[in-house]
């Protein structure tokens, strides 16, 4: 009886009348956003309507136009904005509780949320009680075996990094291309606070990516109280190259709050995330695309490969690269042929949607959610590789602002190995004990060996001008000596890694700057302190780093405006 019902399809227009919520479930937004056409509300007690995205759904999709009838919906056509504009309206609270508390509440083992589980702080406190029994039953022999162990783990620390250099980076061969049409959608999140000044040269970058625009879904999560950047955003999204999403105020106020927020709302089966100040090189989503079509349903990440674009600013911007050039260039590809988990960089990695959800998106209360992530996709048996492709940054190059950005990484490395600590067992059980020695060498390495360096060279310095008898009655015999050769061998090893990290790049100019490097260490060691006292007083504050202030950066906002301007 219903075939003679008039197909009663909307005009198109930007507005539509609110929403039934009970035609709608915020588990099937995904589904609403890549299909293009979400259930709206009833017209009458029989029939409904749905809202479509008239770029993606047309009334021919919908038989309007093929003389089938179709009496029990209609249709209300909107352009894409508007689209995605009342989706966001209808679930931005949904989206962010789930952005907040997914984690934390359906895997509160893997969230940062709070410092340290319940197991991990009766432990910390059963330890330092022994500790200090210790020292006051046999202070002297305490105090030798916490020594003992301290130049241990520093030579392991220094081995593993030997071990990877030896072991060497996988042979990278670039995957086949793909053919357009079978090139997947890519959601790029740009992830933005304060960042106006970066916003003309990030726009050039992302205008000259080499990727069919119809693939492509990028979208500018900025925070409600960033005026500034929301006005310097408007004016290059007019075209709708981009979509602008103001993030809710609610939890912690992170970068991956903001990236799971977006994550909702992305139509890509991939998700990149850049930074404000990144560069990436314009094929880099046609490789990331191809690794992933050349690889199985294991793989899981792509990371590309971060450096500068002036690192020839200053000292500062010289050691930074040297230390990128050793993370990205020699060790992730050494983890990875390995094997291990990889802690993934904060930008340019290349991520399944799919997966990337089942994993429970990032942890908003871990200020390293990158490397948090790595780890996590590691323990659901997922791979990470390393892309052939370099995505430039801006080095810091002030002391203030590279301490307050490295305190943060600092800090989150803290976060992320007490995360994956309360259960290594699970890391043994997709990576093998490899995996969990790495973790802590690799991991919190980082941290512990910046906070031990300074010790032990204070000690040293402190009996090779005193002579005192109460070091040497701390460091008897074979200790002392084992602790000169981690000082002195180990730190050479350090250098001497730092001096070739470069060369892969062509960059020898820069292996000399590898020679100050303990200078650079120094600096290291004030953020790991910082670190340290952060982790226990504002675990969840973010520090801000500040962009767009050396001369290399400023120049590239003064181009890209005038390019602007001239077009």
């Amino acid at each position: 009886m219903f075939d003679a019902e008039p197909l009663n399809e909307s005009p198109p227009s930007e507005e539509a009348p609110p929403p039934d919520r009970t035609l709608q479930s915020f588990s099937k937004l995904r589904a609403y956003i890549r299909n293009g056409k979400a259930p709206w509300r009833w017209v009458d007690h029989w029939k409904r309507e749905d809202l479509c995205d008239s770029a993606r759904i047309t009334p021919a999709d919908v038989g309007v136009r093929s003389g089938k009838p179709f009496p029990l919906r209609s249709h209300r056509f909107v352009s894409s904005r508007a689209y995605h504009r009342h989706l966001r309206k209808r679930f931005s609270s949904d989206a962010l509780d789930a952005s907040v508390d997914d984690l934390r509440l359906n895997a509160p083992q893997d969230s940062a949320s709070g410092v340290l589980s319940l197991a991990q702080l009766l432990l910390v406190s059963l330890v330092i009680i022994c500790i200090f029994a210790a020292l006051w039953k046999a202070p002297l022999l305490t105090i030798i075996i916490l020594n003992a162990g301290v130049t241990a783990y520093f030579i392991s620390s220094m081995i593993f990094r030997a071990f990877l250099l030896a072991k060497g980076a996988p042979a990278l061969s670039p995957p086949p291309p793909i053919s357009s049409g079978a090139l997947p959608v890519i959601t790029i999140l740009l992830p933005l606070y304060r960042d106006a000044k970066a916003l003309p040269a990030l726009n050039q970058a992302m205008r000259a990516i080499e990727y069919p625009a119809e693939k492509l879904d990028i979208k500018i999560l900025l925070e409600e109280d960033d005026a500034e950047t929301r006005r310097e955003a408007e004016q290059f999204s007019a075209d709708g190259f981009y979509d602008i999403i103001i993030v809710p105020t609610g939890g912690p106020k992170t970068k991956p709050k903001a990236c799971n927020f977006g994550m909702h709302f992305a139509r890509g089966d991939l998700i990149v995330i850049y930074d404000a100040e990144d560069q990436p090189e314009p094929d880099q989503l046609l490789k990331a695309a191809a690794a992933f079509a050349a690889g199985d349903d294991k793989l899981a990440c792509v990371q590309a490969r971060l450096n500068y674009y002036n690192r020839d600013d200053n000292w500062l911007t010289r050691q930074f690269t040297l230390e990128y050039s050793l993370w990205f260039d020699w060790l992730l590809p050494a983890l990875q042929r390995l094997g291990a988990p990889i802690p993934l960089g904060g930008t340019s990695n290349f991520l399944r949607s799919d997966v990337l959800m089942e994993a429970g998106g990032w942890d908003p209360f871990n200020v390293t959610e990158d490397a948090d992530l790595g780890l996590r996709l590691s323990k659901l048996g997922y791979q990470v590789e390393i892309l052939d492709s370099t995505t430039f940054e801006e080095a810091n190059c002030q002391v203030g602002n590279w301490i307050r950005q490295r305190s943060r990484w600092m800090k989150g490395y803290l976060q992320t190995w007490l995360v994956h600590m309360r259960q290594p067992w699970r890391i043994v059980s997709t990576t093998g004990w490899f995996g969990l020695l790495s973790v802590q060498l690799f991991i919190a390495g980082n941290v512990l060996s910046a906070l031990i360096n300074p010790i032990l060279w204070a000690v040293f310095i402190t009996w090779l001008f005193t002579g005192t008898d109460v070091i040497s009655a701390a460091f008897p015999g074979p200790l002392l000596w084992l602790n000169i050769f981690a000082l002195t061998i180990g730190n050479f090893f350090f250098v001497m890694l730092t001096v070739i990290a470069p060369l892969k790049r062509g960059w020898g100019g820069l292996s000399i700057a590898g020679l100050t490097a303990p200078a650079y260490w120094t600096l290291t060691s004030v953020a790991a302190y910082k670190a340290l006292w952060q982790i226990m007083t504002r675990p969840y504050y973010w520090e801000k780093t500040d962009h767009v202030i050396s001369k290399a950066a400023l120049k590239k906002r003064e181009d890209a405006l005038e390019a602007s301007s001239a077009k």
